[in-house]
């Protein structure tokens, strides 16, 4: 029968002098090894209290070998309690058993703690070892890794290896690129940790080119390495490179993991790869990596991103013990598309059944709201998620207010809640107002805004860029010339239009009037029948939101070969009749492609998604989901 015996009623237990029987043949008393062997072999906790138990029995209570591999087991197993309560009745421990409780405390993260033994034992005099300086390392903050690298160098340790790679990491996790590679770069002998800590630092700092340069030259590269490096490559903006890796990883037979899927579920998002996403969930499911809550809501986040509403859901209601962020992706990603209806009976199905929301739930209902123009809605929540859950407004909820305010035409309302913020409002913030001046021919407060943030030093590159099209969109060409003279002296370049579409699991991008693809010759065949189409629908072109002061024709010329219009002629000519088409914009969609948009999904009556910065456009039959309030 296996012992359950607590350790406090284990270690107080007297020892029972032994009976003749025992005392007959040493045979019959277990030998330190055997007892060695029986700790080692324990693998849970119960069978690990019987080894304990047999143990005391036998009179080793005091032996120091077997106290340290208990004290060290009961750690590995997750009850550090024992760990210390053992570690507290050993007598002078040594620098093993110091080093022990440090490893335990930094295994199960707490820093703090293993940081307190490690200056306890430096008190008692003992002297560090290079096992020690490793434990300690993978939990130490800058402040006290910079001495403990005077330490190690005192003691004599920082040419060890594993010192060494432990410093490496100190530096890299807190952001000093320079002294983590100054130190990697010293070191005579590179492990695969050593490797990986640099590639770490690396990627997460941004500089994947020097990251990528490591990695290619690495004699062995195991899934932490391909994992860092993909993720190094979605978590700053290059999914493309991310999923062109990961099919190199396939190719080295490297197996992913947990970790990597996450990745690329992100990077898959990030492009509105919906094929690619697919297949990666597929593949998932094909090999044994498990679905469990986080990967899911990776997948739902990813399939909203996509475009993909109804795998989302699918997912969704597959999840065994949903968790609140479960529920948030799911809210927000109806709320990204405009179907503010079921992102608010979503939020409500989550109340009744007992979920508490925070701060990311009002981030989607508060969106939902300002997709549909539900002010008075906004308004309460708003205020409920202070009064009734305490939450407290963050720089994202007071956007979406503002979203909600401004573009239903409450603009000095608006106004006023950014300039009564109890946080300062950040360019996001600015750009809405500015944008919503624009879009309701708010001239006056567009340049005070301007204006503003231009005497505050906080204005970008983005409140230029809207100031010019406020006055473009007045007719205000002089305002136009004067914003973008200001813009050139200061090195000021507006961010191009740009539209994705991916296509037999490959992903192309357009700019406007962009020729640079194989098939253009094919795609401007396909425009001029659209733009044939399009006037035998009575499609007028706008040419009143071309912010450039030219002749009509040139204005309808420059509206033709807008991005997304490239990217729904491509995908015209290289998908099936009847498939949906989607498109991903790195700016808001302009109102003369939301209206062409409608009208060609009319005429050739294929499903159009279109993603753009602010928000999701599903484009049926002539009609769109946001009912033209965008």
């Amino acid at each position: 029968m296996i012992s359950t015996t607590p350790l406090t009623a284990i270690n107080r237990a007297p020892i029972s002098p032994p009976s003749p029987s025992t005392t007959t043949t040493t045979q019959s008393v277990p030998s330190v090894d055997r007892f060695a062997l029986l700790i080692d072999n324990s693998k849970s906790i119960p069978r690990l209290l019987q080894a304990h138990a047999a143990l005391l029995r036998h009179g080793f209570h005091d032996h120091s070998i077997l106290n340290f591999k208990l004290q060290r087991s009961y750690a590995s197993l997750g009850r550090l309690d024992y760990s210390v309560a053992l570690f507290r009745r050993t007598p002078s421990p040594n620098v093993f058993f110091w080093t022990a409780i440090i490893h335990g405390h930094a295994q199960c993260g707490l820093n703090d703690q293993a940081l307190l033994y490690y200056t306890q034992m430096l008190i008692e005099g003992v002297e560090p070892n290079c096992f020690t300086f490793s434990a300690v390392l993978k939990v130490c903050p800058l402040g006290p890794g910079k001495a403990l690298h005077c330490q190690g160098i005192k003691f004599g340790f920082d040419s060890d290896l594993y010192v060494r790679t432990g410093l490496v990491d100190v530096y890299a996790r807190a952001g000093d690129v320079w002294s983590a590679q100054h130190l990697f770069d010293t070191m005579p002998e590179k492990s695969l940790v050593s490797l990986t800590a640099m590639l770490t630092c690396y990627a997460k700092h941004g500089k994947l080119d020097e990251a990528r340069l490591l990695f290619d030259v690495m004699p062995e590269r195991d899934v932490v390495c391909w994992n860092v490096m993909i993720d190094g490559y979605t978590q700053h903006g290059m999914p493309n490179e991310a999923l062109l890796l990961f099919r190199k990883m396939l190719r080295a037979k490297v197996k992913p993991n947990e970790v990597t899927v996450l990745s690329l579920v992100s990077a898959c998002g990030q492009l509105g790869a919906l094929e690619s996403g697919k297949w990666l969930h597929i593949y998932m499911a094909n090999n044994g990596i498990r679905i469990n809550v986080h990967v899911a809501t990776a997948l739902i986040d990813m399939y909203c991103k996509c475009g993909s509403l109804e795998d989302a859901r699918l997912v969704f209601d597959r999840i065994q013990g949903k968790d609140v962020i479960a529920w948030n992706s799911m809210i927000i990603g109806y709320a990204m598309h405009g179907f503010s209806d079921d992102a608010l009976e979503l939020f409500n199905g989550m109340r009744e059944i007992g979920y508490q929301p925070t701060d990311i739930t009002f981030i989607g209902v508060l969106s939902a709201c300002a997709h549909a123009g539900l002010v008075s809605e906004g308004r309460d929540f708003f205020s409920s998620m202070k009064d009734e859950y305490g939450i407290k407004p963050k720089i994202e909820h007071y956007g979406c207010m503002v979203n909600l305010l401004s573009r239903a035409g409450h603009l000095e309302e608006a106004y006023e809640l950014v300039k009564n913020m109890k946080i300062d409002p950040d360019p996001v913030l600015w750009g809405t107002l500015l944008g919503a001046c624009r879009l309701h021919g708010n001239t006056a407060l567009g340049e005070e805004i301007a204006e503003f943030l231009v005497r505050h030093d906080l204005a970008n590159s983005g409140t230029y860029i809207l100031l010019s099209n406020i006055y473009a969109a007045a007719g205000n060409w002089e305002g136009v010339a004067r914003v973008r003279t200001l813009m050139k002296s200061s090195g000021i370049q507006k961010e191009p239009g740009c539209s994705s579409i991916e296509v037999k699991n490959k992903v192309y991008e357009f700019l406007a009037g962009d020729k640079r693809h194989p098939k253009s010759k094919e795609i401007y065949t396909m425009l001029e029948e659209i733009n044939g189409w399009l006037k035998a629908h009575g499609y007028t072109p706008q040419t009143d939101i071309v912010l450039h002061d030219l002749g009509e024709r040139q204005k309808e010329q420059s509206l033709e070969v807008h991005s997304e219009k490239l990217a729904i002629a491509f995908g015209l000519i290289s998908t099936k009749p009847g498939s949906t088409i989607t498109i991903v914009k790195n700016l808001r969609v302009c109102s003369d492609c939301h209206a062409v948009t409608k009208l060609i999904s009319k005429i050739t009556g294929r499903k159009i998604i279109m993603r753009d910065r602010n928000r999701f456009h599903h484009f049926v039959n002539g009609s769109c989901s946001c009912g033209d309030y965008w």
